[in-house]
């Protein structure tokens, strides 16, 4: 089974994942902009159970364009975001792709929020757009 390690930028928080990822999508919702402070959000969902956290975290509550609750975990020494977890699917948590530093994760099969996307990006490759 693979096992993948995410953390943050001191090292400090760290999850650790087996098994390959649910779903890996790009959401361009406002709040993923803003948490991420860039034009879009890439994230992992893996499920709860394959997931082990190590560090202390400090956790903070975003409402999302949806109007949904999702309860973001970050590095209370560096501030990097490590992983979240949206109400809606309390079973998975969603990875940011970058904490990875993978360059051979694998690619975003879905966009979601594109109504929000910036006008100059444009996505490549195989995936699902939502709009």
């Amino acid at each position: 089974m693979e096992r993948r390690t995410a953390h943050c930028a001191c090292g400090q928080l760290r999850i650790e994942v087996s098994g390959a990822p649910v779903r890996v999508s790009v959401c361009h919702c406002l709040d993923c902009q803003r948490r991420t402070g860039s034009a879009f959000g890439v994230q992992a969902r893996f499920p709860r159970a394959a997931t082990h956290i190590h560090g202390a975290h400090t956790d903070y509550v975003r409402i999302g364009d949806s109007g949904g609750r999702m309860q973001a975990a970050f590095c209370p020494h560096c501030g990097s975001t490590v992983f979240y977890v949206v109400d809606a699917e309390p079973d998975l948590v969603a990875i940011p792709v970058g904490a990875f530093a993978d360059p051979a994760f694998p690619a975003p099969e879905v966009s979601v929020y594109e109504e929000r996307m910036h006008d100059w990006l444009r996505l490549i490759g195989a995936m699902r757009h939502v709009h």
